[in-house]
């Protein structure tokens, strides 16, 4: 398989399949993980404002194209995430002008708006509380925040709009509604949680799904450690985390391996082929589990309990 695979985009433009993951990348390790990206052969770098980490991640990718390991800007894709903060109308152009403040560019190849909930505006909190002390929600409605992400494509400083961490049924009624439509849906999607009809779906409507957590988040239980995938690994020489990338690649989506460790991050984007017998065995993993899920965070059940193959 293609070192670099890549999916086209509604628009024609090529997303490369493997990107670098910058959740969770602390303060001083996350430049230098950009630069092993980019050492290894990464053209996916997947951002958000909420990781508070843009800052570093532009100045490597500025270190990066000044030193002449990246030849231009253009050679990177750039994805970046609107927060919930900043859903009301008066706050998307501003909420993307900051990023590329920090990240020291002039466009985002991709911007999503990062969660399908608004809360009260705030510059200085990620998540505001109200008096009770609990998520301070607002009611902006998500139609509303797409027409002005839309707005950020005619100014050229988004090449392309998505949403993250939509259902099938948010999608459906987004869509009659969109004059842009969206190009990208980032959610959760690994071993133990596929989501084949979430997918069909996006398939359909020609938008390019993107896997986050794809080896798990660091939680137990790990699809690093399921029986089905360890046993592939050791056939194929390989460990668990390339398993898992490949069965995502192979499914066609895009995939977004994090670390901050450079042989990791190496080894991340080494893509096996795999058998149709290894992906039915792959694919009839039983394990279910939901690692990010806003009910156990924000007190909201955006995704209705619903863990099973929807």
């Amino acid at each position: 398989m293609s070192s670099n695979p890549t999916l086209k985009l509604h628009t024609g433009a090529e997303m490369p399949q493997v990107g670098l993951g910058t959740w969770q990348a602390e303060p001083g390790q996350v430049g230098d993980a950009v630069h092993a990206a980019l050492d290894a052969g990464y053209t996916h770098l997947d951002c958000a404002h909420c990781y508070e980490n843009e800052a570093e991640v532009g100045a490597a990718i500025a270190a990066a194209v000044k030193s002449g390991k990246v030849s231009s800007r253009k050679d990177i894709f750039v994805t970046s995430k609107l927060w919930n903060t900043s859903h009301a109308k008066s706050e998307v152009a501003k909420a993307l002008d900051h990023t590329l403040k920090q990240l020291a560019l002039d466009y985002v190849d991709l911007y999503l708006i990062h969660w399908p909930i608004a809360f009260a505006p705030s510059t200085k909190e990620l998540t505001p509380k109200g008096a009770d002390g609990k998520v301070a929600f607002d009611s902006t409605p998500i139609v509303d925040t797409w027409r002005e992400m839309e707005k950020l494509v005619d100014a050229g400083k988004a090449k392309h709009i998505g949403v993250s961490n939509f259902t099938e049924a948010m999608i459906r009624d987004l869509l009659p509604q969109t004059r842009i439509r969206p190009a990208v849906n980032q959610v959760e999607l690994h071993v133990f949680l596929p989501q084949p009809k979430l997918l069909e779906y996006c398939r359909k409507e020609n938008i390019v799904v993107t896997a986050y957590s794809p080896l798990g988040s660091g939680k137990e239980p790990s699809p690093l450690k399921d029986e089905t995938v360890v046993k592939i690994a050791k056939a194929h020489g390989k460990d668990a985390g390339q398993i898992l990338v490949s069965w995502a690649v192979q499914r066609g989506t895009v995939v977004l391996p994090k670390s901050v460790k450079a042989e990791r991050i190496r080894s991340n984007r080494e893509i096996v082929k795999l058998t149709d017998a290894e992906m039915r065995e792959l694919n009839a993993i039983k394990t279910r589990k939901r690692f990010v899920d806003p009910k156990d965070f924000w007190g909201t059940d955006i995704f209705k309990g619903d863990y099973a193959d929807n």
